[in-house]
């Protein structure tokens, strides 16, 4: 299962980003979909994450600011940032977890796209 991240790019304080995240290849279930970042020298943290259904986790850094959504149709989770803050400049990843087809049978994958990198200018 492969994942195709878009949507960072440079953005002044207080402003707005959306960033997308679509999965493909012989995807047979989705089970939870989340983002997660790394500032520069820093460890990558959680961000946010999505279930199968509409159950949401936020880390409290983003909580209020940040929505994550899922469009299960096309295999594709969202963020959408708002109030963006110099301090939430980093490498964005999304992770998606499931299951899909292999051969004859059906087996566990836990995917993890490029990354895409937002700036915000203060």
């Amino acid at each position: 299962v492969q994942l195709q991240a878009s949507g960072g790019g440079l953005v002044q304080a207080g402003g707005s980003l959306r960033l997308s995240c679509a999965a493909s290849g012989s995807i047979s279930r989705i089970n939870a979909m989340g983002w997660y970042r790394q500032a520069p020298g820093k460890q990558r943290e959680f961000v946010a994450q999505i279930a199968s259904g509409i159950t949401t986790n936020y880390a409290d850094s983003v909580k209020g600011r940040f929505t994550i959504s899922r469009d299960n149709a096309k295999n594709t989770v969202y963020l959408q940032m708002n109030s963006l803050k110099p301090e939430d400049t980093a490498v964005y990843y999304c992770n998606v977890m499931g299951s899909y087809y292999r051969t004859s049978y059906v087996t566990d994958f836990d995917s993890w796209g490029q990354g895409t990198l937002v700036t915000v200018s203060s």
